[in-house]
């Protein structure tokens, strides 16, 4: 009897083996957002944990007005690269950059009232890009379509900037655009699995807290305020004396903006290398070398590359034969510049508030010491060097010592910055606190 029941369970835990093996998996990753560097990396993860998973079908939900072309470029190109059938479910929306990554996808499906097409290039305020981009556009488009053996002319007729074509699903399914209309993503599931046996599992149930944290900061208005922190903090521990809070800020900002993406494989080793060589080669050119040229000049276009680069998949940018496609690096750049502009004049009309106020005492001594109060040591009476000449005794980098044409050798600044070399004469513009401020004449 024992042997018997021991035959039966064998059998049963067998016949329940064979039925999950049986089982499709299908692995579902749902993209409603803006395509942005944070969705390609969604994209990308979701990618690799369904290999992992060993799935057999990805779904990919999709609900976008699109965003980004570069970011939509790299997600389709790691749909095509993928080796198992990626199925799009438009839910409701596979706009623009969502049209491209769409129709990347092996198979199409659209729920009733959803809509696919309008993949016109446009700026941040939606006027229409110039057609070098369009060109770019379109020819991304018709390349994809012909990859999966859709018509690239409809696909084209997507970037038309006169008669741009956007499609309803009755409409997409007469063209071959779209392979059914399903109301749920369960329905979609079993039209990949032939009314089969399957399993959707979910994205969301796979992300750690790493990976959500990284999805948090790789937040478009988060990578600019750390890039603005960067800039910032970088121009204002240049601007004034000794090392503190600025360079703190700097620090953590370059954290901020470079971890996410090097922790998600959006940005490379040489790239942070890069950064931190810039740095330097600016640190070098205020610290050591006089005036400022070669190596401050080379420093900031080190860190403008390396902070743009860092915005873009470097696999789009240089391909196998070769060649080299600036393309997508042209808005990185032009955000850089703008940040970087912003970040700058923000710093000084900042320091120019906090510097007329107490809040921030605690932190930088602001006492004044008064001869009357019974302190000695502050140089006074300096006024009658204002207007007159004195020659530089030390290096000003931009504060040092000068000497005046009575002799004495007193602490002096550079009022506007910049570099000057022992024996140039200077004109003493104002005087305060025991400290000369002085400008080239």
């Amino acid at each position: 009897m024992k042997r018997f029941l021991f035959l039966t369970l064998m059998v049963l835990i067998s016949v329940a083996a064979n039925a999950t093996d049986s089982l499709s998996v299908i692995y579902r990753i749902r993209l409603d957002r803006d395509i942005d560097k944070a969705a390609q990396r969604l994209v990308i993860l979701g990618l690799e944990k369904a290999q992992e998973a060993d799935a057999d079908f990805v779904l990919l939900d999709l609900d976008t007005y699109g965003g980004a072309v570069d970011a939509a470029d790299s997600i389709r190109s790691a749909i095509l690269r993928y080796e198992k059938p990626v199925a799009a479910y438009v839910n409701m929306q596979a706009a623009s950059a969502g049209a491209l990554i769409s129709i990347a996808c092996d198979s199409i499906y659209m729920k009733t009232g959803s809509s696919i097409g309008a993949a016109t290039v446009v700026d941040q305020s939606g006027n229409v890009m110039p057609d070098k981009y369009q060109s770019f556009m379109r020819g991304m488009m018709r390349s994809t379509a012909q990859a999966n053996g859709r018509d690239p002319h409809i696909a084209e007729s997507m970037t038309d900037t006169a008669n741009v074509l956007s499609m309803t699903p009755s409409e997409a399914m007469e063209v071959g655009y779209c392979e059914g209309i399903y109301e749920s993503a369960d329905e979609v599931a079993a039209a990949l699995t032939g009314e089969g046996q399957y399993v959707i599992r979910s994205m969301d149930d796979d992300m750690t807290w790493l990976d959500r944290l990284i999805q948090f900061l790789l937040n478009p208005v988060l990578q600019s305020i750390f890039m603005m922190m960067i800039i910032g903090g970088i121009f204002v521990e240049i601007r004034t004396p000794g090392i503190g809070l600025p360079l703190l800020t700097a620090i953590v900002g370059a954290l901020l903006y470079f971890a996410p993406g090097y922790l998600g494989h959006l940005v490379s080793y040489w790239e942070i290398l890069l950064f931190v060589a810039g740095l330097l080669l600016i640190g070098l050119e205020i610290f050591v070398i006089p005036g400022f040229g070669v190596a401050g000049i080379t420093g900031i276009i080190a860190v403008v590359v390396s902070l743009a680069f860092a915005m873009v998949d470097n696999v789009e940018l240089f391909h196998w034969d070769g060649t080299i496609n600036l393309q997508p690096i042209i808005q990185p750049v032009g955000i850089v510049i703008i940040s970087s502009a912003a970040a700058i004049f923000g710093s000084v009309w900042l320091v120019r508030k906090l510097y007329t106020t107490r809040s921030f005492d605690h932190i930088a001594l602001r006492q004044e010491m008064k001869a009357e109060e019974g302190f000695t040591g502050v140089v006074t009476g300096l006024e009658s060097y204002i207007g007159g000449t004195v020659t530089v005794f030390t290096d000003l980098r931009p504060g040092g010592k000068v000497q005046t044409e009575d002799g004495h050798v007193m602490e002096a600044t550079l009022k506007f910055g910049g570099f000057a070399a022992k024996g140039e004469k200077l004109r003493v513009l104002s005087a305060e606190q025991g400290r000369l401020y002085c400008e080239k004449i």
